[in-house]
């Protein structure tokens, strides 16, 4: 008997061919991540800011405002730990639009143009290549405290738990600063605009000091400031071992980021690219 080859429809071809696209990008995205990740090893001095930044900020704060605010500097780590991880982290996020600006600067992205890759794939691979940062900067940060004579009372488990928020969170910031770096002119200007917006955020939150000690009409900008509710989920996380409501406020929050500035980005990088 002389079997009968069953015909492909057009949906089903269409299917096929999407399925096929979607694994195409996601092997691109990876490849371009790991363009990104060699990057860093061949020039490893932009480590810099995450390995240099977290042991200067939690040294100067911890004994600038430890005595003051806490009592003494064991009393305060509870307090800046999280507060440090979370300025620090969401800060090196801004190194996403520099060097996506630079590397268009450079002819880079026109290079990969003329590649048969997926368009998008450069894009997505040095996000996904960032979140190396963030995880270096938040095992520094706690590797720091830990040296200091912190001991987080959630364990080993609230410090994954704490750092993987701190790590989500701040890969959704990063497509706010991929958005300047594809629209504005330089690099610098992308460091300049992307600075104006984390100052307030960070330190106008409960970060370094509690809320409390603040003016009333300042105490309303820190709560409703996003930064301070992923610092209070840290903190909740890290020191008790509880997930709190903020931890959920910052997920929403980090979910509607991306949902607004990642369809940005990739139409504005689109029209470039």
């Amino acid at each position: 008997m002389t079997a009968v080859a069953t015909p492909i429809t057009p949906v089903a071809d269409r299917q096929l061919s999407n399925r096929t696209s979607l694994s195409l990008t996601v092997q691109n995205t990876l490849t371009m991540a790991w363009r990104g990740i060699l990057k860093i090893r061949r020039t490893p001095e932009q480590l810099v800011d995450v390995t240099v930044q977290p042991i200067i900020f939690t040294l100067m704060f911890t004994y600038i405002f430890g005595g003051a605010i806490a009592g003494d500097v064991a009393s305060y780590l509870p307090i800046i730990i999280p507060g440090i991880l979370v300025q620090t982290v969401i800060t090196t996020s801004v190194v996403t639009g520099t060097q996506l600006r630079e590397d268009m600067d450079k002819g880079v992205f026109d290079r990969f143009r003329s590649l048969p890759i997926a368009r998008i794939a450069p894009l997505s691979g040095a996000l996904l290549a960032d979140t190396l940062r963030y995880t270096i900067a938040t095992t520094i940060t706690f590797a720091m405290g830990f040296l200091m004579g912190y001991r987080p009372g959630g364990g080993f488990g609230g410090v994954v738990v704490a750092g993987l928020l701190v790590i989500a969170c701040s890969w959704a910031m990063s497509w706010i600063f991929a958005f300047f770096g594809v629209i504005a002119r330089t690099a610098s200007s992308v460091q300049g605009i992307s600075m104006l917006i984390l100052f307030p955020l960070t330190f106008l939150s409960n970060a370094f000091v509690p809320a409390d000690t603040m003016p009333d009409w300042l105490q309303w900008f820190v709560n409703i400031n996003p930064v301070s509710h992923l610092v209070t989920a840290v903190r909740s996380i890290v020191n008790d071992g509880v997930v709190t409501g903020d931890a959920f406020v910052a997920l929403l929050g980090a979910a509607v980021i991306v949902a607004v500035f990642a369809p940005l980005t990739v139409r504005a990088y689109m029209r470039k690219a």
